[in-house]
């Protein structure tokens, strides 16, 4: 098994931190999205959308996954006035809704137990709005795993802009080269590669239409052989120093 492997081989650290990204890297949330976007729909007398629909509108937090629920598509925005009635209906659907279909995905709770052991700091950074971040943790036992959480309204931008990378690094008291990234869109590469940190991709999560293993980043199956990746580079990195 190949380690984990860094840009800049010369200012290798040994890995401190591993930040993660939510919904299609660590939780299959897509049908509570779906659910809650076809019950705003629904009230709106407009016609639902498919769970593969949603899927690829997940990414650049709950704003935007309603404009394109409600377009159908993924650009442009729907008016103005519709779009605030539908997300507040979308918020209160989605507060009955997030985790009541979802799942972890396999791998993740060995992943993090693994890397808890060894002794790294975990942030989970995603773009979902913070109430529902952490009913959703703690709906999927996630929560205690996490020293940090930045969410969708932690900063004022959102990945894939590299400020939330960089706040969670920040809060966790580690340099962006001693942390690593694991995600599974566009979104946390370009965040990631913005804030000098190393990331790791997952293939089976919501990419809004772009397969990630085109963006030239390491894959991994699942977070378990992430965590095991990470942990052979740590202990290579010790072993160098």
């Amino acid at each position: 098994m190949k380690a984990a492997t860094r840009r800049n081989h010369g200012t290798m650290k040994p890995i401190r931190a591993v930040l993660f990204d939510l919904d299609g890297t660590l939780v299959d949330s897509a049908a509570d999205l779906a659910a809650a976007a076809n019950r705003m729909l629904a009230a709106l007398g407009l016609p639902p959308r498919s769970v593969e629909d949603v899927k690829t509108y997940v990414g650049k937090g709950i704003p935007r996954l309603v404009h394109r629920a409600l377009l159908g598509r993924l650009d442009g925005d729907a008016d103005p006035v519709l779009h605030a009635r539908a997300l507040a209906l979308f918020e209160a659907a989605y507060a009955e809704e997030s985790g009541r279909h979802s799942a972890v995905f396999a791998g993740v709770t060995e992943g993090l137990a693994r890397l808890r052991a060894a002794g790294l700091a975990l942030a989970c950074v995603t773009n979902k709005a913070e109430r529902f971040t952490l009913d959703l943790l703690a709906a999927k036992g996630l929560d205690g795993y996490f020293d940090v959480v930045v969410s969708g309204d932690s900063t004022p931008v959102k990945k894939p802009d590299p400020g939330p990378f960089l706040h969670a690094c920040e809060r966790l008291g580690v340099a962006p080269a001693e942390a690593f990234v694991i995600g599974d869109s566009a979104n946390d590469v370009a965040a990631a590669r913005a804030a000098g940190i190393p990331i790791l991709c997952v293939p089976y999560g919501y990419n809004e239409g772009v397969p990630v293993a085109v963006l030239g980043e390491p894959m991994v199956a699942t977070i378990a052989e992430a965590a095991a990746r990470l942990l052979a580079s740590r202990a290579e990195a010790a072993g160098a120093a």
